[in-house]
């Protein structure tokens, strides 16, 4: 895991043949709209998180097109009744935008998370939840002259995160974020 950690920082932070002005860097933080789907989510309701947040770098790859790929962290979860569970998340973003003007993009792309930790209230339950969490982002990003951004995504949780030993139920994450953020260079 330590491997595909630094090889997706150098890639998000050193491996590229743009020229400088065609490489934005910054961060950005916002909310997130959580819940699972899948089998038996009768009773599983969204949580609100008022946390996500991360660094990306957006490499232009032409005037319309460009890749940001990210390093965010994102906590998730859900509710059953009054029980809350956060599954908080190191997630590796990896976006195409596509901009319709010239502060309006499109986005979409693969997603790779990794559970740090999964609370019930005060209880370790990460051992219920697996390791590694794969789904796809679409959304929108409006961004000003000034380097101040704003985004609206949403996570399609694609693999099963349900790890109960027993259990043939499958779960998958679905997260809504919005983000505020700011671009350095």
């Amino acid at each position: 895991m330590k491997k595909l950690l630094l090889i997706t920082a150098i890639s998000i932070f050193g491996l590229t043949k743009a020229q400088a002005q065609d490489v934005e860097f910054g961060a950005k933080i916002g909310a997130n709209f959580s819940s699972i789907y899948g089998d038996t989510t009768d009773d599983i309701d969204m949580i609100t998180s008022v946390i996500n947040f991360g660094v990306y770098s957006e490499i232009l790859l032409s005037k319309k097109f460009s890749f940001q790929p990210e390093i965010m962290y994102s906590i998730q979860g859900f509710s059953v009744g009054d029980d809350i569970v956060a599954l908080n998340y190191l997630t590796l973003p990896l976006m195409g935008k596509y901009y319709v003007t010239k502060s309006l993009s499109l986005e979409a792309g693969p997603q790779i998370g990794f559970l740090l930790s999964a609370k019930n209230e005060d209880i370790d339950v990460k051992d219920s939840f697996k390791f590694i969490d794969y789904g796809v982002n679409i959304g929108l990003g409006y961004k000003l002259e000034n380097g101040l951004n704003f985004g609206a995504r949403y996570n399609f949780g694609l693999s099963n995160i349900n790890d109960v030993q027993g259990s043939s139920d499958k779960f998958r994450n679905g997260v809504a974020q919005l983000t505020i953020g700011y671009s350095f260079l």
